[in-house]
């Protein structure tokens, strides 16, 4: 069993045996049909994922990684709110007719702001700091800017990423570590693509400063499970586990703006079958 499958388990029992039920509350999500959308939550999940041991894809199921790497890649690289820049569909349901999100997501992370050091956007401001100021403990970034709330079309659900490097007590060679704080998060749906999402990210960055890659923390306010999610959680868990895949990514690129999809890989990757028609609320 992979680290990951071990830790998506624990949870998601966790969850369905200790949480809280919001079923006959006032809540916003929806199904398709118009019934409101109900979960089991647990509050303040925090999940570590040693990057430097495994690459953390669940083997219960197959983790798209390819649309996982090219969302992160709108986001960051691209730093795009237009769905029309993304090859998959998964942010149809909020965009409007131009395929615009509103100002979230990539929106945010392209705004030049004013340091001393110049204007940068908040990508830009991470590597600067992470080549020149590494050991800098406000290296960070944030989605959640109240004052475009309303002008986004889903509020950010992974809106803040803390970046801490440290070093072994065996090796010169710094490593890269992050936090990723999330509002709320889809266990079902999004947990596990977020994770890998924000590994690859680690990985890119690491790789562009010249440093190993180490931990990702996951900080979940709100760990749910929606009411139709819970018999496919259940079967899922139950699954048998293989061994985590190799994380293959292209050593040749140094710039973080020539990344391309092509030059990752999920190598010896064995999974169980894939979850099909998978609900979702909105």
């Amino acid at each position: 069993m992979s680290l990951a499958d071990n830790i998506f388990i624990s949870m998601c029992k966790d969850i369905l045996d200790n949480g809280t039920s919001t079923e006959g509350e006032k809540v916003r999500p929806k199904w398709e049909d118009g019934t409101f959308a109900y979960t089991i939550k647990k509050f303040g999940v925090v999940n570590r994922y040693d990057l430097s041991k495994e690459f953390p894809a669940l083997t219960l199921r197959r983790t798209a990684i390819k649309s996982c790497i090219d969302e992160i890649l709108w986001i960051w690289q691209k730093k795009s709110n237009n769905i029309n820049d993304l090859n998959s569909h998964i942010w149809d349901s909020w965009a409007d007719e131009d395929g615009s999100i509103g100002k979230a997501y990539g929106y945010q992370l392209a705004v030049k702001h004013q340091y001393k050091e110049g204007m940068m956007d908040q990508v830009e401001r991470v590597i600067y700091d992470l080549k020149n100021n590494p050991y800098s403990r406000r290296i960070m970034t944030n989605l959640y800017v109240h004052q475009d709330l309303h002008e986004m079309n889903l509020y950010p659900c992974a809106y803040s990423m803390t970046f801490n490097v440290t070093k072994k007590s065996d090796s010169e060679k710094l490593v890269l570590n992050g936090i990723l704080n999330q509002r709320s998060n889809d266990i079902l749906a999004a947990n596990n693509w977020n994770v890998c999402q924000y590994s690859v990210l680690l990985h890119m960055l690491a790789q562009v400063c010249g440093y190993e890659v180490g931990e990702l923390v996951h900080v979940i306010a709100d760990a749910h499970i929606y009411d139709r999610h819970i018999p496919v959680i259940k079967e899922l868990i139950e699954r048998p586990t293989f061994e985590a895949p190799t994380f293959w990514m292209n050593p040749d690129v140094k710039d973080f703006y020539q990344f391309k999809v092509e030059d990752f890989e999920l190598r010896n990757y064995q999974h169980g079958p894939k979850v099909e028609n998978i609900p979702v609320a909105v």
